[in-house]
């Protein structure tokens, strides 16, 4: 999911990783907007769902909707707000620096997030059902009414 203010360039960074296009006057992003980007990593093939999130304050709200159950979550911000980078650095977090514009570290930090991804392992059981060799056990049930 990318969070961040209007203007930041959240749909521009999203639109020159998943098709390699800039537009210097970018629309602003109406609640949110679905991307779908495949790249291979070492051995292994991601597939990034990206929520592109809208940064007006009447949008603020539904954020969590888009967030919630995400593997990652990129923070697009001005450059010149240096707070942002020493908030990133104080609390350990992964910053890098891009410009959509110039495609500066765009596909780099699509890479480094896939690289830091845990890897999910095939479930035993891909149904996620439990077999029970059991009869099941009888259990007592009441009434409160007459």
């Amino acid at each position: 999911v990318l969070l961040g203010d209007v203007g930041a360039g959240k749909s521009s960074l999203v639109l020159r990783f998943v098709k390699g296009q800039f537009i210097e006057f970018q629309e602003s992003t109406i609640g949110a907007a679905f991307f779908s980007q495949t790249v291979a990593v070492n051995d292994a093939t991601v597939k990034f769902e990206i929520w592109d999130t809208a940064g007006q304050e009447r949008y603020h709200s539904l954020a969590p909707m888009y967030y919630r159950g995400a593997a990652a979550a990129i923070i697009v911000y001005d450059i010149t707000n240096r707070e942002a980078q020493a908030y990133a650095q104080e609390n350990g977090l992964f910053f890098m620096e891009t410009s959509a514009k110039t495609a500066t570290n765009v596909n780099d930090v699509f890479y480094e997030i896939a690289k830091r991804l845990p890897r999910l392992q095939q479930a035993p059981n891909p149904s996620g059902m439990v077999l029970v060799d059991r009869p099941a056990e009888k259990i007592a049930s009441a009434s409160c009414c007459a």
